[in-house]
């Protein structure tokens, strides 16, 4: 199994649309925080990656919303990351209401690996220890 980080959050009121519901953009800044929280976790924050010249940008992402969220509902949102290559990585989210924990969405985000002016990097080659830090969190499936 996979390496999974768990962040809790409330739904905030500015988070809801005119039916009372959680509107879809919101989960994606959801998304960020579990990254975060996931990459933080493992030892090393963004801004130290940043810091050494790598840089995530996002080329692909999607969600599948299951269940309606409201004010005040607590959740929390799990981030796993399910692909890693040279140049790419992929994270796959489930965002869950407490109690309960109900499954509410889910989401996946594609990351390129570049430098601080874009261009493509090979983490495996420039940045090793981070690679097998990275690596280490995938399960034997995800790394076939």
């Amino acid at each position: 199994m996979s390496y999974i980080s768990e962040t809790f959050l409330t739904v905030r009121y500015a988070e809801t649309d005119m039916m009372g519901i959680v509107h879809h953009s919101r989960y994606y800044p959801w998304f960020e925080q579990a990254r975060t929280d996931f990459i933080k976790k493992t030892g090393i924050t963004y801004s130290e990656m940043e810091k050494q010249g790598i840089m995530l940008p996002l080329t692909e992402t999607g969600a599948k919303y299951h269940y309606g969220l409201r004010y005040e509902d607590e959740v929390v949102v799990t981030c796993r990351l399910v692909k890693l290559t040279v140049a790419r990585c992929e994270f796959h989210y489930e965002v869950f209401k407490l109690p309960e924990r109900k499954l509410m969405a889910t989401g996946r985000t594609v990351h390129g690996f570049v430098s601080s002016d874009f261009a493509p990097i090979n983490l495996k080659k420039r940045y090793p220890e981070l690679w097998e830090k990275l690596s280490g969190l995938l399960s034997k499936e995800d790394q076939s």
